[in-house]
């Protein structure tokens, strides 16, 4: 079993910043994938960012270039952060983050809303 708890997210102005992190404790030996997914009212969720074990990394088009994905690692716990620069109100959905290891494992989900 893995435990995931997120953090950060908020209201932010277009053009200002924002991180969120996931702090993911359990089974973390067999996790080979991490990454955000975010879900704007009435679209399907979307991958946003992914980082793999290999620490290979995946950005949707639209956020290349303005979000950075990385992970560290403390004893029995990795984090992995979503790091939201030049966000635009496009950027607004609940983001959530997600762990493969045996099997699939989602966050409860944080509000981003992007709005001047």
């Amino acid at each position: 079993q893995v435990q995931l708890v997120e953090s950060g997210g908020g209201l932010v102005q277009p053009g200002g910043s924002l991180k969120l992190s996931c702090q993911v404790s359990g089974d973390i030996l067999n996790i080979y994938f991490m990454g955000w997914y975010r879900q704007a009212p009435g679209k399907q969720r979307e991958e946003v960012a992914s980082i793999t074990s290999n620490s290979r990394t995946k950005y949707e088009d639209s956020v290349k270039g303005r979000f950075t994905i990385s992970r560290s690692r403390d004893n029995a716990q990795i984090t992995v952060t979503l790091q939201m620069n030049s966000l635009k109100p496009e950027d607004t959905a609940v983001y959530f983050c997600n762990v493969r290891a045996t099997r699939q494992y989602w966050g409860q989900g944080t509000q981003v809303t992007v709005s001047s």
